[in-house]
């Protein structure tokens, strides 16, 4: 997620579709709300559970990680082949690497990185190619990435499963929860509730950034991303 002021945050949500599996009819459930009572019950008990946190980039897993390592010891997973090309995809591994390695934490956190194989991202996008962000695409794309983490956590015989993907103003956490709900039914594990974008955690993330150096892309990964991105920033200059 890219850093922007708060009033183009609001804006782009705005011009946004409506997101894939949101229902007008009904209040958005409070993920926080269920992270906070399992937090709750882990101070009760002083049990420090294991959790396999999939990791979207370097700012968004900052808060994140300051957040959920004061309770889970953690494994991050960066598993992300929609991002392109191949130059901005290693920035983005190493802004997360230096990150981890920088940030003390009170449990160890540590990092591995997945296969950048981006003919899966293609494979799985292909006939979805016009659909705006925010729509199928974007599911399938969550759901490629959030199955291979959570095949991993299966491997490690985590405790629990999440994504610091919902951290993001851009992001329906309804969807995430769901995807990530679907694969830990697939594989027997337990999903970690989350909306990291509570709590003032999308600002927090930005504080960090800018304490830490991080970089921050104006797209979220894939070529259809950066394409609308660069539509949008060039909407905005000609509106000048």
């Amino acid at each position: 997620m890219a850093e922007k002021d708060q009033t183009h945050i609001v804006q782009r949500e705005k011009e946004m579709p409506d997101q894939v599996g949101h229902d007008k009819g009904h209040p958005k459930h409070n993920y926080q709300v269920d992270l906070d009572r399992i937090i709750r019950r882990l101070e009760r008990t002083g049990e420090v559970p294991t959790l396999l946190l999939h990791a979207c980039c370097a700012p968004c897993s900052s808060y994140t990680i300051e957040y959920l390592s004061q309770y889970f010891k953690i494994t991050l997973f960066y598993y992300n082949p929609n991002i392109a090309p191949a130059e901005e995809y290693q920035h983005r591994v190493n802004e997360i690497k230096r990150f981890v390695a920088e940030f003390k934490t009170k449990y160890p956190v540590t990092l591995v990185e997945g296969e950048y194989d981006p003919k899966k991202f293609y494979d799985v996008a292909r006939g979805l190619e016009k659909e705006p962000e925010g729509g199928k695409r974007c599911r399938k794309c969550f759901e490629l990435r959030l199955a291979e983490s959570a095949k991993l956590a299966k491997e490690l015989n985590c405790d629990y499963f999440t994504t610091t993907l919902t951290i993001s103003p851009m992001k329906d956490a309804q969807v995430l929860n769901d995807v990530v709900q679907e694969q830990c039914d697939i594989y027997g594990i337990k999903r970690l509730p989350s909306d990291f974008k509570k709590k003032g955690g999308y600002k927090r993330s930005i504080q960090l950034s800018h304490e830490y150096n991080l970089y921050r892309q104006n797209f979220c990964g894939c070529v259809y991303s950066m394409r609308e991105a660069e539509e949008r920033e060039a909407k905005k200059e000609r509106d000048i």
